[in-house]
């Protein structure tokens, strides 16, 4: 009697052979769903309440969220927003952005920097030599010059220190955080909404060395318009110390979409200057060199201009063969990145041209070799095979430059805003003045401080940055 009540209690046990992978079924806690469509409705029964990975059968979930029983939600990090302050405007109002592009100055640690005369500078530049350089300053009571008469009326000052190298030889977070500092200080249109910016790292973003920021609203154009604000001291002062280029732009659909780029040639094309590699290949007579040298520095004094000092040099070349300029070919010295950007140019449907105050034997052949569209610069006047010493037509100086730039707008149907120059020279300064955009090449402080835009870099693709193409895209129009 004992064994048989023992047996009768015992309770019912699940063996390991009948468990199952769900304690709810088990139990006889779980009703499965049921679906009167198969395969044709997925409605609440079918979400999966765990969505880790397993080699299990998913077990579905059953029943409606509630706060006994809350949804599970996870965070997928995907961040969107439906509109920006850098969006289409509301209807009714137009959009006032300004683009800031950042060029740093010292990606190439190997390149010496340029002097104001075309040379080798003397001035700091950790683009030369890094921390040495960057802190580098006048000896005390170091005068400039000896004499009384060259004598600055103001001595020059040290500069303020320099600060890639210690945030990063590139445009650095702090770097673009100072430089929205600055702009803030500038006031704001009457009414403007609150300030926005954001940023793209155009061609690296992990040491970007040119970035773009959009700027919402553009400071007031009733206290500074965009002339005056690209040539504000702070601007300067903050270039130098992050050792930067800023090109200040509008964003409007021009800037993106040029139709005609107009180039000059010596030291902007190429990096010599035609006169002076005619005056050094030369060597009878043999003191040509210092005598054109003589005509270029009183030309740059102020006591000639360009057209006298143009015609006095071609002057001195009176009896030479004819052949010099093919002679020449082989030694110009075309610029870095300028084959790659007149490709990129042309892919992109921008007609180009080069406007110079060479000699067109010259220029004419180098847009050929180059793929230029249009090519005007002087022409010499050959008998015999040789050199007259005089020149046919017009001398295209700065204002025969404006003037061209503008008959090859208007014969291409282009509009002027729609035309970007880039040169070096104060000759350029009137064709820049005339274009949309103005660009200042490596060129002379006096050319930096009028133009639109200055570009110091090692390469002129840096030109397709200002489009607001990315890196990816230049390379794809290069390839």
């Amino acid at each position: 009697m004992a064994d048989t009540a023992k047996t009768s209690s015992q309770r019912p046990q699940l063996t390991s052979s009948m468990r199952s992978s769900s304690y709810l079924s088990d139990h006889q806690q779980y009703r499965p769903p049921q679906h009167r469509i198969p395969e044709a409705h997925h409605g609440i029964d079918t979400v999966v309440e765990d969505s880790s990975p397993s080699k299990s059968p998913k077990l579905p979930f059953n029943g409606v969220p509630s706060p006994e029983h809350p949804p599970i939600i996870v965070d997928s990090g995907v961040s969107h927003s439906y509109s920006h302050p850098n969006c289409a405007p509301p209807a009714g109002r137009r959009s006032d952005r300004l683009i800031a592009t950042l060029f740093y100055k010292g990606s190439d640690r190997n390149a010496p920097p340029r002097s104001s005369s075309g040379g080798l500078s003397r001035s700091r530049s950790p683009a030369k030599s890094g921390l040495a350089d960057s802190t580098e300053s006048l000896p005390p009571n170091m005068a400039p010059t000896t004499s009384m008469e060259e004598f600055p009326l103001e001595p020059p000052t040290q500069e303020s220190e320099q600060l890639d190298h210690l945030y990063g030889s590139y445009v650095s977070p702090l770097c673009i955080t100072s430089f929205l500092h600055l702009m803030s200080t500038f006031p704001l249109p009457d009414g403007a909404e609150e300030p926005h910016s954001s940023h793209r790292c155009l061609d690296n973003q992990e040491s970007p060395r040119v970035v773009e920021l959009t700027l919402t609203p553009a400071p007031s154009p009733s206290y500074l318009s965009l002339d005056d604000l690209r040539k504000h001291e702070l601007i300067y002062r903050f270039e130098q110390e992050w050792n930067v280029d800023v090109a200040l732009q509008r964003d409007i659909l021009w800037r993106k979409h040029p139709r005609l780029v107009v180039f000059d040639m010596d030291s902007t094309l190429i990096t010599q200057e035609v006169i002076d590699l005619l005056a050094e290949t030369i060597k009878d007579p043999p003191d040509l060199a210092e005598r054109v040298a003589g005509i270029t520095h009183r030309a740059m004094m102020g006591e000639l201009n360009f057209e006298s000092s143009f015609r006095e040099r071609v002057a001195l070349l009176k009896g030479l063969p004819a052949t010099l300029f093919e002679d020449l070919r082989p030694v110009l010295d075309v610029t870095n990145g300028v084959r790659d950007l007149i490709k990129a140019l042309k892919r992109l449907g921008v007609k180009t041209a080069v406007l110079s105050g060479g000699f067109l034997p010259l220029t004419g052949w180098l847009a050929k070799e180059l793929g230029i569209d249009y090519a005007h610069a002087n022409e010499v006047v050959i008998e015999d095979g040789k050199l007259t010493g005089e020149v046919k037509g017009i001398i295209v100086g700065k204002e025969r430059k404006r003037d061209l730039l503008v008959e090859i707008a208007q014969k291409e149907g282009i509009d002027l805003s729609q035309v970007i120059a880039v040169g070096d020279g104060a000759n350029d300064l009137l064709m820049m003045e005339k274009a949309g955009l103005g660009v200042a090449w490596n060129a002379k402080p006096t050319v930096q401080m009028e133009a639109g835009a200055r570009l110091n870099g090692q390469s002129m693709l840096d030109l397709l940055y200002l489009f607001g193409f990315t890196g990816e895209e230049v390379d794809m129009l290069i390839s």
